[in-house]
């Protein structure tokens, strides 16, 4: 091989080498778009079911912020429901410090947000449920599943994010991910456990058909 040639192939190496480590930086193990230690994407004012919009900086006060990305739609999101309702309830007190809030992005008619208003009110959430119509802070956090978790600490630097804990049954869980880094981030540490697979339906993001 001459030597012009394997300059050009070290060249080519050397890029994508390149490439794979600026994705590696880019995104988490299971999660297409974050990592861990990543500062986490801010929203404008989102309309909830309580009436009112929320943005991230509506939270600001909180040491702790953990985002459930979850919907009316998918069985798995539903048998979670009580579970996140009574995380919420933990930390429901206006000196708490920690905001538990919900965000669903899913735009089928089920998922709308009168829908959302209506389950709200059945289940008797105390937590924000937020509509994102865009879509757009769904994609900025790389949530693919409902439900998946984010765990914010006072930097809102993500420090966990996946599965609430190691078992869609509630009776089986052995494991709680979430509320382990809800202490972790408090005493102003990483959680042991930072990261894992989040189990549920996929996000239902619209198709972009590209024009030749």
């Amino acid at each position: 091989m001459s030597a012009s040639r394997q300059f050009l192939l070290l060249l080519a190496v050397s890029a994508c080498c390149l490439l794979t480590s600026e994705s590696s930086l880019r995104a988490g193990k299971y999660n297409p778009v974050l990592d861990v230690g990543d500062q986490a994407p801010t929203w404008d004012k989102l309309p909830a079911t309580d009436g009112k919009s929320y943005s991230s900086d509506s939270f600001q006060d909180k040491q702790v912020l953990v985002i459930a990305f979850t919907c009316n739609s998918c069985l798995y999101a539903v048998d979670y429901e009580d579970r996140l309702n009574q995380l919420a309830k933990k930390y429901s007190a206006k000196d708490s410090p920690v905001a538990v809030i919900a965000i669903n992005v899913n735009l089928v008619p089920v998922d709308s947000l009168e829908k959302m208003k209506e389950r709200a009110t059945e289940k008797q959430f105390v937590f924000p449920y937020l509509f994102d119509q865009s879509q757009k802070i769904g994609q900025e956090f790389g949530a693919t599943r409902t439900p998946e978790f984010f765990v914010l600490n006072k930097e809102r630097k993500v420090i966990y994010m996946g599965a609430m804990d190691d078992s869609t049954d509630a009776s089986k869980v052995k494991q709680d991910f979430v509320s382990e880094a809800i202490s972790a981030a408090l005493n102003g540490k990483q959680p042991e456990t930072t990261e894992t697979i989040a189990i549920g339906c996929n996000v239902r993001y619209k198709r972009i058909r590209r024009k030749n």
